[in-house]
């Protein structure tokens, strides 16, 4: 293209041949800048070390490499060598803020690469690769190294006291770092935050940042988060942390149940206080100025030995620490002494225990009650019956509806059979069964049978039974079913023997003829110490 635009100057012929001359320098020039080969831009740490490589592109034959430097520019306009080699003289480092800390690696003069060890902040900048050649002149490339450092993060609550003014509560800072890190808060406190930069000689920058709010006794405790993020940081780094606000106590009395009678003795108060620092002293005090004798004081504690009339008063709790003191009162009322439980637990099991007896006497008497009517009504006599003709009636008299059958006495039966003993079988009874269901007199197999009497003279017991004319209210008197337990049980109050009327006789009907009733009256017959027999059952009618 400058060729092109030479062609077309105006002019004389030897004007053109020197623009000519001219493109072809600079032409030669661009070649030969692209001769020295190097890194534009590097970054490292400090302690440790970096390599500025450094490289000469062959550019001919023609050319000749004298010598080869390194030039540090820390700022613009400031140029200071650090390193030289020359193939005669070998190398040298003029400045000694870099001897020591720099080395040539090949020592070869088209590859001058240098490593600068135990890195310091101040060494950014740039660093120059020039070459004195012959006959082209001075070539070069240069590198930009970039110091990085870690920044030193840190965050702190500020202890403050609750006010009414704006003040720091807590500080986070990311100090020496390069490049400068942004420093953030997270809270829902709702306060604010300022941030201040400074830099370093080295060429570091310290970033420290408040955060502010107006300070309650609600904030003690609460939780604000400092965030730090920086170019050499893998992740932000954070730190929780806690408002410590002081405030004067603030003082309540727990634990009264409106329940202080006259006699108790668990009766508690509890002073409870809320304090930034801890309260240093707890103080009890009355109306009157002292306590009770009866009340004993344990830290924040007020216990009642026993309740009595010296505590209906009013308890004032003072709680202090260097902030302040706050007090509460609370006014006690004893009221009567309340029944003892345990007295009350006595008493109802005694009532409970007098009604359970008395429900228990109550069922014996209906109990006995009721066998006394139920044996009345199956044939023991009552007291406006007769019992035996000694009891003013006969052998024959009548005993209304009722007859009597007894089974005894000795062998040698007496007229009408009664024995001599007065063990030996009484009859009484209505003669008979006519037509009209009375009962007449018929032959008494039954009767001879036992006692060998004559035949004839009285009706047999099943006979009277299986008299079909007989009412429903006569027969019923027959058919009893107590089981042979209950008969047992009867006999032996009765005791069997003597002149005491042995238990009635149950007569089934409907179980066999007369013979089956002589068999079951044999077997059920029992001899006595006096020579009679007697039968464990008898029936009345």
């Amino acid at each position: 293209m400058a060729i092109g635009y030479a062609a077309r100057w105006p002019g004389s012929p030897g004007k053109n041949a020197w623009m000519v001359a001219a493109v072809i320098i600079l032409t030669a020039q661009g070649v030969v800048a692209q001769k020295v080969r190097v890194e534009e831009e590097l970054e490292a740490y400090p302690t440790e070390s970096v390599d500025l490589r450094c490289e000469f592109v062959d550019g001919g034959s023609l050319t000749k490499l004298t010598q080869v430097s390194w030039i540090w520019e820390p700022v613009d306009g400031q140029r200071d060598n650090i390193a030289v080699f020359h193939p005669l003289y070998g190398q040298s480092f003029p400045n000694m803020a870099f001897k020591d800390r720099v080395i040539f690696l090949h020592k070869e003069l088209k590859i001058p690469s240098i490593r600068i060890n135990n890195l310091r902040m101040s060494d950014a900048g740039r660093y120059t690769c020039e070459y004195a050649t012959y006959p082209s002149g001075n070539e070069q490339g240069t590198t930009t190294l970039t110091m990085l450092a870690k920044p030193k993060n840190s965050a702190r609550a500020v202890t403050v006291q609750a006010g009414s003014r704006s003040v720091a509560v807590a500080r986070c800072e990311a100090a020496d770092g390069k490049p400068a890190a942004t420093i953030q808060w997270l809270s829902s406190v709702g306060g604010n935050h300022s941030t201040t930069v400074s830099n370093g000689s080295d060429g570091t920058v310290t970033v420290r940042s408040e955060y502010r709010l107006v300070p309650t006794a609600a904030d003690n405790g609460r939780e604000v988060i400092c965030r730090v993020e920086q170019r050499t940081q893998d992740r932000p780094w954070t730190e929780v942390l806690r408002l410590s606000v002081e405030y004067p106590p603030t003082v309540t009395i727990e634990g009264y149940d409106n329940n202080w009678y006259v006699g108790r003795s668990d009766a508690v108060l509890f002073c409870q206080a809320k304090a930034n620092p801890e309260p240093t002293t707890i103080t009890w005090t009355t109306a009157s100025g002292s306590l009770p004798d009866t009340v004993v004081v344990e830290d924040n504690k007020l216990m009642v030995r026993k309740v009595d009339d010296a505590v209906n008063t009013t308890f004032t709790c003072e709680v202090k620490n260097k902030h302040g003191a706050s007090r509460q009162t609370l006014t006690t009322f004893v009221i009567e002494a309340l029944e003892d439980p345990s007295s009350v637990g006595t008493v109802a099991g005694a009532v409970i225990g007098s009604l359970l007896a008395l429900l228990l006497v109550v069922t014996l008497v209906v109990v006995l009650l009721t066998r006394s009517r139920r044996q009345q009504r199956r044939g023991f006599p009552s007291a406006g019956d007769s019992m035996a003709p000694g009891n003013g009636g006969s052998n024959g008299s009548d005993y209304g509806n009722k007859a009597r059958l007894l089974f005894g006495g000795s062998g040698n039966a007496g007229k009408n059979g009664t024995g001599a003993n007065n063990n030996g079988p009484v009859y009484t009874y209505r003669e008979g069964c006519d037509a009209t269901g009375t009962l007449t007199d018929k032959p008494n197999s039954f009767h001879h049978h036992l006692h060998h009497g004559p035949a004839g003279s009285r009706p047999a017991a099943h006979d009277i039974l299986l008299c079909g004319e007989l009412d429903e209210a006569e027969r019923r008197k027959f058919n009893l079913d107590d089981s042979i337990e209950e008969e047992d049980e009867r006999y032996n109050r009765f005791g069997g023997g003597g002149n005491i009327l042995p238990p009635a006789y149950h007569a089934h009907r409907g179980h066999g003829g007369e013979a089956e009733m002589d068999v079951y009256l044999d077997d059920d017959m029992e001899s006595q110490r006096d020579g009679s027999v007697i039968s464990r059952t008898a029936i009345y009618v």
